[in-house]
């Protein structure tokens, strides 16, 4: 086969494929697939997350640094950094002032609050 007759067919067989694909696009909502009765699928609802008793969270303001060693994650540094960078406006900060990785942050976000200082207004 010579290379302009292998060239030739290469391009009418590309063309040929978008002809195709362009048609199936234009026949519009009667080729759309109808489903069968029955056989949707039921999305299943989510359980609400379960969240813990305020006593039972870590306050990022005033916990001593084995109990920031208690989260998990957390290793002497990472509570050397948190007990360095406080007071605390919100949880968020540990992230915005570079105390976290954000991957660690959401492992511990439902584990910790900062509570404010009602003295400190």
């Amino acid at each position: 086969m010579n290379p302009c007759m292998f060239r030739s067919m290469l391009i009418s067989a590309t063309l040929l494929s978008f002809a195709v694909g362009s048609q199936a696009q234009q026949a519009g909502p009667e080729t759309k697939a109808v489903p069968v009765a029955g056989k949707a699928k039921a999305k299943s609802p989510k359980p609400p997350k379960a969240k813990l008793p305020i006593e039972q969270l870590v306050d990022i303001n005033n916990a001593a640094k084995p109990d920031l060693k208690k989260l998990p994650g957390v290793t002497d540094a990472i509570a050397d950094k948190i007990v360095a960078g406080r007071p605390y406006r919100s949880k968020a900060n540990l992230v915005t002032h570079n105390i976290l990785p954000h991957d660690l942050y959401t492992k511990i976000k439902g584990l910790v609050y900062a509570r404010q200082n009602p003295a400190a207004k």
